[in-house]
């Protein structure tokens, strides 16, 4: 039966059992509840249960109920005290209490129980249990022995039928019992699990408090850590160098993170050698030194193998040098830059191989470059090409000249004409080699001059820019210096043209342009602040201005032949007047026009001279010659009006033809012809 299992858990296994009787219910129950000196809700969740099946319970339950309650843990000392205070003639209670209930004790308990006169007889178990008794006051005794048999009768009708009943629902009963018991079950492992999850939780709880504990302790040290670093990094972070910059220092390409790696070492350096040299120098101090100084000579080795490489470069066929240069060297400017800190001595290995190289490139390149210029077709000159010349030896000997005077008949070597264009060009390219190959026309000795002087302005300019950039160390009275090694071969070059076009020549013009283009010259480099080429513009200028002012005395020179010949032979005093009868002739002179034209050139050419130039002091004498010779020409027969005449029209003709010029010397000259003109008037 289901009512067994619960009796192994509610009855105490000290106390033996009746055979008869049956296990206690594990609902309580109101009928014991005054009986029981236990508390009623020794169960959780029991009294619910209970009183829904009160009124179906059977008379056995109520006296296993009793029988339960009278087993406590006092019992025995109720029996004692029972025993020892009741008279001789009065019945046991317990055995009256057992008797009622309707339960036989064993014979082991009887014997201690009972005693030996006493018997009680066995008392039939009721058949209806009844929830509350009402004992009104009365003694066990009184109240069983008080209308004890109609109670019984009156209630015998109502026991059997409550028997049917429970004999008919006797599976629903079973069934009940087998869900409690379920129940009863799952409530043990909810119990259990509840148990096993409060110590799991207990645990769960510790850990808590153990990781709360850490997590205090842990943010403890994060503090104190953040303390130490906030102290302690920016001085290891001044001695300390990161694996990455080693191995690309190392091994990595030369870049700009390479630059970058290689400043850091620096940076790193300086702040080293600085504790190095204070007072207060770390342990950590000596200890990175050694491997900053094997990372230094790392650096260095580098840069010197990339310098070596790229100095190589320059001298390789058809390169050009200005993508070397500002590609892979004034981009990496730095990396000369730190190895003249570090190792002043192959920093200036490395420069003097640089200076030699670029020596060697721009003495082969401007080597080429005159030979173009040399097949450029220049007016020949003629040493009868001055004021007192002849034309008809001058028209002999240019028919003697291989394909010269032919091919520059229109040259007019006392004209300027359109050869001061060469002064206002807004073109400031030199010519190309190719283009002065090719070229067959004739030109005047400034063209080569010029395009040579031009292609030698832009390459110092570009050379020293470079220098001042890449060799940043350097004081510019050294960069000069060096700059001017580089390009003293090709200063030699360039004088040794001058020299060649002007050897022979008696163009003063040609010569008086090139003076103007070099004055240019010094002064696109003066506004370039290129002071490496003004030894060669000096020295040019010491070529060109003796030069002109011999010239110049050439053609003094030949005035004064002419005048000295002009009272010898009247054949060569007709020639020079241009007609045989010279007293009827008062027309100018032709050499008055060559006079005319040579100063109106020299003039214009002059507009902006100083006084310190010889230009004035040349064309003051050539004036006083022609002067002479006008007057010389002038006493050649006739009267006097006639020569007054001659004079008049030979100087208004050379006023006429430097009317337009500008310019101090200009206004001085046209002074002087005034002066003659009005002193012509007044003879007349």
């Amino acid at each position: 039966m289901w009512l067994d299992r619960i009796s192994g858990h509610s009855t105490p296994s000290s106390l033996p059992q009746h055979p008869d009787s049956r296990s206690n219910s594990p609902l309580p129950r109101r009928s014991s509840s005054r009986l029981s000196p236990y508390p009623q809700n020794s169960r959780p969740g029991s009294a619910r249960q209970g009183s829904s099946l009160s009124v179906l319970l059977t008379p056995s339950d109520s006296t296993s109920s009793l029988a339960a309650t009278a087993r406590g843990e006092n019992s025995t000392a109720f029996k004692s005290s029972a025993t020892a205070s009741r008279p001789s003639d009065v019945a046991d209670p317990l055995e009256v209490l057992n008797g009622i209930l309707g339960k036989q004790r064993n014979n082991d308990t009887s014997a201690d129980l009972m005693t030996p006169p006493y018997k009680a007889s066995p008392i039939e178990k009721p058949v209806q249990l009844v929830e509350e008794i009402d004992f009104g006051g009365l003694s066990l005794d009184e109240f069983v022995s008080r209308k004890e048999t109609p109670r019984r009768a009156a209630s015998s009708g109502v026991d059997a039928q409550t028997i049917q009943q429970f004999e008919k629902e006797r599976d629903k009963f079973q069934d009940l019992h087998s869900a409690i018991t379920g129940c009863d079950d799952v409530s043990k492992s909810v119990e259990m699990y509840m148990g096993d999850f409060q110590t799991e939780l207990g645990a769960v709880s510790a850990e808590i408090e153990s990781l709360q504990t850490r997590s205090i302790q842990l943010n403890a040290m994060l503090e104190n850590r953040r303390k130490v670093e906030q102290l302690l990094g920016p001085a290891v972070e001044e001695i300390s160098i990161s694996p990455k910059t080693v191995r690309l220092i190392s091994e990595g390409p030369i870049d700009e993170n390479w630059v970058k790696a290689l400043n850091e070492i620096e940076a790193r350096t300086a702040s080293i050698e600085a504790k190095v040299a204070s007072s207060s120098s770390a342990k950590s101090v000596e200890d990175v030194r050694p491997l900053l100084t094997d990372v230094k000579k790392k650096a260095v080795e580098r840069i010197r193998d990339y310098l070596v490489s790229q100095v190589r470069a320059l001298r390789s066929p058809n390169i050009n040098a200005q993508i070397i240069q500002q590609q892979r060297l004034v981009r990496y400017k730095d990396l000369y830059s730190y190895i003249s800190r570090a190792h002043p001595t192959l920093a200036g290995e490395i420069t003097q191989a640089y200076i030699n190289t670029m020596r060697w490139y721009y003495l082969s390149h401007f080597t080429r470059y005159l030979h173009a210029l040399e097949k450029i077709k220049v007016y020949p000159s003629d040493r009868n090409e001055v004021l007192g010349g002849d034309p008809s030896s001058q028209r002999s000997a240019g028919n003697m000249i291989p394909g010269g005077r032919a091919g520059a008949a229109a040259h007019d070597p006392f004209s300027l004409g359109r050869r001061v264009d060469i002064l206002r060009s807004s073109n400031h390219m030199a010519l190309s080699s190719y283009l002065a190959e090719e070229d067959n026309s004739f030109h005047g000795l400034e063209v080569p001059f010029r395009n040579f002087n031009l292609a030698l302005v832009d390459n110092v300019s570009a050379e020293y820019s470079f220098m001042t950039e890449m060799f940043s160390t350097l004081t510019f009275q050294e960069i000069s210096r060096k700059a001017t090694e580089i390009f003293e071969p090709v200063f030699s070059s360039g004088q040794g043209l001058t020299k060649q076009l002007i050897d022979n020549t008696t163009d003063s013009l040609g010569v008086l342009l090139c003076v103007r283009l070099n004055q240019q010259a010094a002064f696109e480099l003066q506004r370039r602040k290129v002071p490496v080429a003004d030894s060669y513009i000096n020295g040019i200028n010491m070529q060109l201005w003796p030069k002109f002012q011999k010239i110049m005395d050439i053609h003094c020179e030949s005035l004064k032949r002419v005048g000295s010949q002009t009272g010898r032979s009247a054949v060569s005093a007709l020639s020079l007047a241009g007609g045989d009868d010279l007293n009827q002739s008062s027309a100018p002179h032709f050499l008055t026009q060559r006079f005319g034209q040579l100063m109106h050139g020299i003039l214009a050419l002059s507009s902006e001279a100083g006084d310190d130039e010889p230009v004035s002091h040349s064309l003051s004498r050539l004036a006083s010659e022609f002067d002479g010779l006008l007057t010389k020409l002038s006493r050649i027969g006739g009267d006097a009006k006639r020569r007054e005449r001659f004079l008049f029209n030979n100087y208004s003709l050379i006023l006429t033809i430097i009317s337009d010029t500008q310019g101090k010397l200009a206004t001085e000259q046209r002074q002087h012809l005034d002066e003659m003109l009005k002193g012509v008037g007044k003879r007349g």
